[in-house]
């Protein structure tokens, strides 16, 4: 007879689950809402679906702490029969994927309201975030697939909201050739890791990975893995698509900056425990990730409207975060993820205020002189620190070079009139979260 405990873990997972496929049934009784009020209510009901998603996944996250902590939960075997593959990956995208579509939704209600796309928004987003919380969930490679694919059908519905605007339905077949170019590639993959380990299962996927060495089909799906995660993330030479959709509504680019263009990362981020050290795949996310984030910041630099200069951000953004996968920093690759999603959902919903900002005067540098004798001293610092305990970075050389480099970097842009112990506190914070990043990394 069931204790207490597992009807209790069974029912949070229950709910984890329920929340996706009630979004799917919202998503369509919304698009058959006859009258403003049932579209209203339709909103509201979509908005409490999200926030009891962040519920719970704040009480799976808890069952995995206490799980960690020794006390047991028997979480992993209640997930199993539900095909739920709840760790801590899963529980932060989660988090993350119910507050960006809770706020989204309040902002795009208001935003929309009146608006001839509004009818077909509301559905359309709501596949969109149950198909991403789908993907996350769940423990099977062929369900996985389905809801990658799901996410980029209905995007595309998103980005062709208004019919009339014709560059703006160019640019969304560009994205749907592109989108269909990382289905193929991701089914692929998935069919290469079947073949050579026999099962769809993540679970089983691990457990074979460990014990059986790799052959050429692990090396041709981390290939085929890589060139999904590219499509994706618009890298560079796919890249075109992503700055020619800026004519969607703003609650559309938020929803695609912020939540579905980085999943290619989150695939990956997945999908690691397959790859043993580096493979043909992490080396191409190296070339191309790396390549994308430099042309892509200087190109930022030059562009005179806020829209685009997020899109070249996000671009730039995602090829580091591949970066930081291909050299194996799977744990700074997710906090950058979930940093850029924060970042980019409230640059774009707050455009207004940005080019407001952008107006106001910037602060002088400080001499060079000055900011060379703190930004030397802590590069060095920092340098001398990785040599001494490599393990901070895993005895990752590039990646500890990269830190290094990033706290120079950062302490290169003081500006000018900062008393001496303000800059002494500047540059303990600058060596202090390089060591933080390290810790996490």
């Amino acid at each position: 007879m069931p204790n207490f405990v597992d009807i209790m873990v069974f029912s949070v997972l229950a709910l984890w689950l329920l929340v996706p496929v009630s979004l799917l049934v919202m998503a369509g009784v919304s698009a058959r809402a006859s009258t403003p009020a049932s579209l209203q209510r339709a909103w509201k009901i979509s908005r409490w679906l999200t926030a009891s998603a962040f519920v719970a996944s704040l009480a799976v996250g808890g069952l995995l702490v206490l799980d960690a902590l020794g006390v047991p939960t028997g979480l992993p075997e209640a997930a199993q029969p539900l095909g739920l593959y709840p760790d801590g990956l899963a529980v932060w995208m989660a988090l993350l994927i119910s507050l960006l579509g809770t706020v989204l939704l309040r902002f795009a209600e208001g935003y929309l309201k009146g608006d001839r796309g509004e009818r077909r928004f509301l559905p359309w987003c709501l596949v969109v975030l149950a198909s991403v919380m789908l993907l996350i969930f769940t423990h099977h490679l062929v369900v996985m697939l389905i809801a990658w694919v799901g996410v980029s059908v209905a995007l595309h519905h998103l980005l062709t909201l208004y019919p009339e605007r014709f560059e703006a339905q160019r640019a969304a077949w560009q994205k749907f050739v592109v989108s269909r170019l990382g289905d193929i590639a991701l089914i692929v993959a998935v069919m290469l890791l079947y073949a050579r380990f026999g099962t769809f299962e993540l679970s089983e996927l691990f457990a074979a990975a460990a014990t059986t060495s790799g052959g050429w089909q692990v090396e041709a799906a981390s290939v085929a893995l890589a060139i999904a995660a590219l499509c994706k993330c618009a890298q560079v030479p796919l890249h075109g698509w992503l700055i020619k959709v800026m004519e969607a509504p703003t609650p559309v680019s938020a929803l695609l900056h912020a939540g579905v263009i980085n999943l290619g990362g989150f695939v990956w981020l997945r999908l690691f425990p397959v790859f043993d050290g580096l493979t043909l795949g992490h080396y191409l996310l190296i070339i191309v990730g790396g390549l994308t984030a430099l042309v892509a910041v200087m190109t930022m630099l030059t562009q005179t409207s806020v829209k685009h200069a997020l899109a070249w951000s996000t671009c730039a953004q995602m090829g580091f975060m591949l970066f930081e996968i291909g050299v194996g920093a799977y744990t700074l690759a997710l906090a950058h993820l979930l940093a850029h999603s924060l970042y980019k959902a409230h640059s774009f919903l707050a455009s207004g205020r940005t080019v407001q900002a952008s107006r106001c005067e910037r602060l002088p540098l400080a001499p060079l002189r000055q900011r060379l004798s703190l930004a030397l001293p802590a590069t060095a610092l920092a340098a001398v620190a990785l040599v001494i305990w490599p393990a901070l970075v895993s005895y990752n050389l590039l990646l500890g070079a990269l830190l290094s480099l990033a706290i120079g970097s950062t302490l290169l842009g003081l500006p000018v009139g900062i008393a001496k112990f303000k800059r002494l506190g500047a540059f303990c914070r600058g060596v202090g979260s390089g060591a933080a990043v390290c810790v996490a990394a």
